[in-house]
This record gives C-alpha cells, structure tokens and sequence, in this order.
C-alpha cells in the first residue's frame, strides 16, 4: 500500500513539473500578448468582413482575391481572377501578398479564411478583407451577381 502511496505521488509531482515550462512559455511572450490584444480592440468587429453584395462584379478587379481552400477545391471552382494559396501556407508566404491591394480572403465559409486574415492582420498586414460567409454562401447569394441582385431589389 505504502509503495503504491509513493508511486502516486511520484507521477502527480512529475505530472505537475511537466506542465511549469507550458504555463512559464504562455506567460513569456509579451509581443504576442500585445498583438493579440491589439487585434481584438478593433471598434467595430465588422470592419473587415465583406458580404458578397457589396462588391459589384467590375469592383473584384480592384481585390487581390485569394482562395484559402485547397487545391483540389480550387480547380473545381473559385471566384474568377482568384489565387490559391493553401491556409496553412499563406502566413509563411505572406512576403508574396500585395501591400497595395486590398486582398479579399475566402475559403468554403470563412473558418480557415478568418484565421488567415487574423494572422495576417497581426503581422501588420492590414488591407485584409474577409468574405462573409466564404465561397458557398458568396455563390448562395449570386456569386459575381450577388451585387446585381441586392441593388435589383431595392
């Protein structure tokens, strides 16, 4: 009984001891604690989402469109003029992304996109815009049309 009393408190001290370095690591990097609190101070939430009718289809010349999904999904279909680069890739060629350019992102429905445009934004990269709702809802609303379609209503 007693070895077993010894055992166990052998394991929850060295349990224990491996987790100090994770929480020392967390604590540690005050550059990325200030940007992530810079990204989340934006004033409006909304600033960099865009919905799909409110770009008429001469105005996607004017994005750098960049498809997230990968490259499978791409040659099946994108927003024409788009570009693809993968999520996982596009911090790490981040250097490739114009500075000039608003560079409209998009994936199936924004998860991967959001992420891409987060990082970005947090590396300083501030002319990124997310497309509410990704590919499937841009193509729900009208795809190049959706413009169109909203303005035809009102």
């Amino acid at each position: 009984m007693e070895t077993n009393v010894i055992r166990l408190a052998l394991t929850l001290m060295l349990a224990a001891a491996s987790c100090l370095p994770l929480a020392a690591r967390a604590q540690a990097d005050k550059a990325t604690i200030n940007a992530l609190e810079g990204y989340f101070d934006f004033v409006d939430a909304n600033a960099g989402t865009i919905l799909p009718e409110q770009i008429s289809s001469e105005d996607y010349k004017k994005f750098y469109v960049l498809d997230v999904r990968d490259a499978g999904q791409f040659a099946k279909e994108h927003i024409p003029g788009a570009v693809n680069i993968e999520w996982r890739q596009v911090f790490a060629q981040r250097a490739k992304l114009p500075r000039d350019k608003t560079i409209l992102v998009y994936c199936n429905t924004s998860s991967f996109a959001a992420q891409v445009a987060m990082a970005l934004r947090m590396d300083g990269i501030e002319n990124v815009r997310l497309l509410y709702g990704g590919y499937n809802e841009w193509k729900a609303r009208g795809g190049l049309e959706a413009y169109a379609r909203a303005t035809r209503k009102n």
